[in-house]
């Protein structure tokens, strides 16, 4: 099995979107992604956005709901609409 230098030489650039869903992350990788995302989303411009974890155990909701309750550039969180995740998600409103 090849490590990922092999599969990417390059750094990969992922878009910034308003919208990050988690579901490919375990609890404990979730941190600094949650921090680099919040930091690129303020740069851009965005107010709101949604961080979408899951139902599940609740496990990776509960470590989400943990680090954007601390976090400097987080203004209010919030389950999203029922439209829009429900609990599976969290509305984040950001500070500019």
């Amino acid at each position: 099995m090849r490590d990922d230098e092999d599969f990417f030489p390059e750094p990969v650039v992922i878009p910034i979107e308003a919208e990050l869903d988690l579901h490919t992350f375990s609890a404990r990788e979730v941190e600094p992604l949650l921090d680099d995302y919040l930091t690129a989303c303020v740069r851009k411009g965005f107010r709101e956005v949604k961080i979408i974890h899951g139902k599940g155990t609740g496990v990776l909701k509960a470590r989400v709901r943990s680090i954007l309750a601390k976090h400097q550039l987080v203004l209010h969180l919030a389950d999203a609409d029922y439209q829009t995740g429900g609990w599976g998600a969290t509305k984040v409103i950001l500070k500019q």
